[in-house]
């Protein structure tokens, strides 16, 4: 059925704005709206395209999020080839570069333009009759792998090209998609956090998170993209040389190509030049050098493309390199020096990360004295081992990381890394569980290492939500021992704290009164904060719904216990297992961390006095049967209260949107949930709307 003409305006008018938006926030880094007005406009969207699916478009912003997995990546073959770059170390390989480029053209001297050389996934985007059609990975140069619904995700990438003028019949856009230094430390942290194995480096970051088969997961990365030339399709059949005159009314220069890449609406480095000659390329080398380290993205190097875009089909290629640019690359942030030991770091989860510690060397414009290792399959992987000789990189302001061990230098009393039987901080037992990337103590809340992050998570805001108890406080309280589990606390008095380190009478009154509060909590933020391992927030909710009681949730770990050594993995953890996405890895951990904590959990409740009321459920509630998903701020309401309201009323909140969501509710700041919704046709409501189905 056709849409109402007046629907369908709105929806072309938000559109527009959207994309206009988009453009500003993520390309030129003016935003004209605060992001709450921006939510409001794409929620309009969303709920105009899911009342009439016909007035969805493939290039609409809506589309950025992500559908469901794919099983697999499709070939894609190039217009024209990827061409790797002829790379140069030093002043004398440049200099030969630009004399033989002057020498093939016949001229004393040319112009390049010069540009950072991102250390990211080089990609290829397709646009016909302007609108993106297809997105491929370099691959082998000659083909590469379909990663278009990925590469929707990114904001930075246009789906539709902008101007007012006639798009070209098909134009193939060829840019980097890279990871900000930012976004790296991010994931690295959250990775650490969970337990799981985190990037090795932005480069790698980067590859993996456009290469996923899951969209969604590509989506909420940090990703960024910039371009950096074209190629276009020529009217008469297969596809030219670079952008040219020749070939439609556009640029005959590399520079221009790139003001004309603006134009259409894509993101193009603010620090890109046009330099005269050789001695230009050098001084932009220096300059680009001096800035690397407050980029805020990693560069290796510098590019060098002939600007003369008929000089460049002039030169042409020669084995898969074209004659017309360069890559000079950057010395590396690499130096040599010694393994003296390896010794393992205890994470709030009570993971065993190894690190090195190295004869100090200086790097990167650092003294290095110590390497991350990620984990021991990167340990066996690299053969790293006590005593050797080993090239360690720094780059940006993260942690070094140990690239190689040199094996021609080993010495004959190198030896393997040992995992210990104890934990290296409080004595407790190590085990390292089948699956498991590294090993784990198993000492609990008990550990002194696992204290202080243990305690981060415990105060958090989306757990029992202590205002103004952060982390350099939690430090001093763990120091000083005043604080020895969660339950000390609630122990703690304005007359203790007003003692510590910037705290005062009334700082310390403040947060005793922030303290006592948070007493009064819920059955399933008490569960989140208790920091159990693979049990996040949804978890944790599903674990109070199926179990209602902390006495029930305490017996089923200590059954299940009994079950962990079946022989047949269906007979393993079954009480834990019966709760919705709970599988046996999570439930092993789960049921190992309930019954070695039992003790300092039952302090919280019997000592502390953490408590929670049971939820009220109304007999055939107005909700009941339904499933709800929260996104967004509430006004005058916070989610957990909301998700009370729910459950009372027979409905069920879950964390992810799925064809079985009954309804999304979407508040201020709604994020890819509502977008998610809005793809799957699933009801979008407001608080109000919340509220009149309760009527």
């Amino acid at each position: 059925m056709k849409a109402p003409a007046l629907a369908s305006r709105r929806a072309a008018e938000l559109r527009e704005q959207l994309r206009e938006h988009d453009h500003r926030y993520y390309v030129l880094d003016d935003p004209k709206i605060p992001d709450a007005q921006y939510d409001r406009l794409f929620a309009e969207l969303l709920r105009l395209e899911a009342e009439h699916p016909e007035l969805l478009t493939a290039d609409s912003p809506t589309q950025r999020v992500g559908g469901a997995p794919r099983p697999e990546f499709k070939a894609i073959r190039h217009g024209q080839p990827m061409l790797s770059l002829r790379k140069c170390n030093d002043e004398e390989e440049l200099r030969d570069f630009d004399r033989r480029v002057r020498e093939a053209l016949g001229r004393d001297a040319v112009e390049y333009t010069a540009e950072p050389k991102l250390d990211g996934l080089a990609v290829s985007l397709t646009y016909e009759a302007g609108v993106l059609a297809r997105a491929a990975t370099r691959g082998d140069g000659e083909t590469g792998e379909d990663i278009t619904d990925n590469l929707r995700t990114l904001r930075s990438v246009p789906l539709r090209l902008r101007g007012d003028g006639k798009p070209p019949r098909r134009i193939e856009v060829r840019g980097e998609v890279y990871l900000p230094w930012a976004g790296f430390r991010k994931m690295v942290k959250d990775a650490e956090a969970k337990g799981d194995k985190p990037p090795v480096n932005p480069r790698n970051a980067a590859a993996g998170s456009v290469r996923q088969l899951d969209a969604r997961i590509t989506a909420s990365r940090p990703l960024a993209f910039t371009a950096y030339g074209a190629y276009l399709d020529s009217d008469r059949g297969p596809p030219t040389q670079a952008l040219g005159g020749r070939h439609g009314p556009l640029p005959q220069l590399g520079s221009g190509v790139l003001e004309q890449l603006r134009e259409w609406g894509f993101p193009v480095s603010a620090l890109i030049e046009t330099v005269k000659g050789v001695d230009g390329c050098l001084k932009y080398f220096e300059r680009i050098g001096r800035k690397r380290e407050k980029l805020g993205f990693d560069i290796d190097g510098v590019v060098f493309k002939l600007d003369s875009l008929a000089g460049r089909e002039e030169l042409g290629a020669v084995s898969r390199e074209p004659r017309w640019a360069v890559a000079y690359k950057f010395a590396a942030e690499e130096a040599e020096t010694v393994v003296q030991n390896i010794e393992f770091q205890v994470s709030r989860t009570g993971a065993l990360n190894p690190v090195a510690r190295l004869k100090p060397v200086f790097v990167g414009g650092a003294t290095v004295s110590n390497a991350t290792l990620h984990n021991l399959d990167e340990v066996e992987r690299k053969d790293v081992r006590i005593g050797d000789h080993a090239i360690i990189r720094r780059a940006g302001d993260v942690i070094p990381e140990l690239v190689r061990v040199l094996p021609a230098k080993r010495p004959r009393d190198a030896h393997k890394l040992v995992i210990p039987r104890k934990c290296p901080v409080c004595g407790g037992k190590v085990e390292r569980e089948e699956g498991e990337i590294n090993p784990r103590c198993t000492n609990g809340l008990s550990c002194r290492a696992q204290l202080h992050g243990a305690l981060l998570h415990f105060v958090s805001r989306r757990a029992m939500d202590i205002d103004g108890l952060g982390d350099k406080l939690l430090e001093q309280l763990v120091v000083q021992g005043l604080v020895k589990s969660p339950a000390d606390i609630y122990q703690l008095d304005a007359a203790k704290l007003a003692d510590l380190e910037r705290m005062g009478e009334k700082s310390a009154q403040n947060l005793v009164d922030a303290i006592a509060a948070s007493r009064n909590t819920t059955f399933a933020r008490f569960l989140y904060a208790l920091g159990m391992p693979d049990a996040g927030e949804a978890t944790a909710r599903e674990l109070a719904r199926h179990f209602g009681t902390l006495d029930a949730l305490v017996a089923a770990a200590r059954d299940d216990a009994r079950t962990g050594d079946a022989e047949k993995d269906k007979d393993r953890y079954p009480k834990l297992r019966a709760v919705p996405d709970v599988g046996p890895v999570v439930a092993a951990h789960i049921c190992h961390f309930l019954n070695q904590n039992a003790g300092a959990i039952r302090k919280l409740v019997e000592d502390a006095g953490v408590n929670w009321q049971a939820p009220k459920v109304i007999a055939g509630g107005a909700l009941e049967g339904r499933t709800f998903v929260l996104t967004g701020t509430l006004p005058g309401m916070s989610r957990d209260e909301a998700s009370a309201l729910i459950e009372a009323h027979g409905g069920k909140v879950t964390s992810s949107v799925s064809k079985q969501t009954s309804f999304v509710v979407a508040g201020a700041e709604a994020g890819s949930k509502l977008a998610r919704a809005g793809k799957l046709g699933v009801p979008v409501l407001d608080l109000q709307g919340l509220r009149k189905l309760l009527e």
